[in-house]
């Protein structure tokens, strides 16, 4: 009677309901690991985008300052014409309608840039440049764009 069980045993093939349970819960195990890693990851490289957006913005800004030795008329014709892969406005619109991946020029004046721009995480960035020779140029971030509007709230590291 043994002999038959073990090779009716032996006859079977597949896998046992235990055994693909805890392969199920192995599996659930890693997702929830790896998941808030990659929402991490996918959040940051928004963040990186809007920041890169602004530094290139920075770059088109600068050329037009050693133009003209002023940013007084930087506007958004002056942006695209320097920087035509990036989309350009004016002026902020009304909060809580930015638009990702624009950049918006918040003030240009003879010594004083600031541009801000929106992560798709929804993070706003901003940068400010003060040839003035105190100011340089400063960085900053925040929930909303009413945080980093002005150049007294741009004073973070670089990002």
């Amino acid at each position: 009677m043994l002999k038959r069980l073990m090779d009716r045993r032996n006859e079977e093939d597949g896998f046992t309901l235990i055994e693909l349970m805890v392969v199920v819960l192995v599996i659930g195990i890693l997702i929830a690991i790896a998941l808030p890693t990659f929402l991490g990851a996918r959040e940051r490289a928004q963040d990186r985008a809007a920041q890169s957006n602004l530094r290139n913005a920075l770059a088109a800004g600068k050329v037009y300052y050693t133009d003209g030795d002023t940013f007084a008329a930087f506007t958004e014709t002056e942006g695209e014409a320097a920087e035509p892969s990036l989309t350009w406005e004016d002026t902020l619109p009304a909060a809580g309608s930015e638009v990702v991946g624009t950049v918006y020029i918040v003030t240009a004046s003879a010594t004083d840039l600031h541009m801000v721009a929106e992560s798709a995480s929804g993070t706003f960035f901003g940068i400010h440049e003060s040839t003035d020779g105190a100011g340089g140029t400063t960085y900053c971030s925040g929930a909303t764009v009413a945080a980093i509007d002005a150049e007294t709230e741009c004073t973070g590291a670089s990002f």
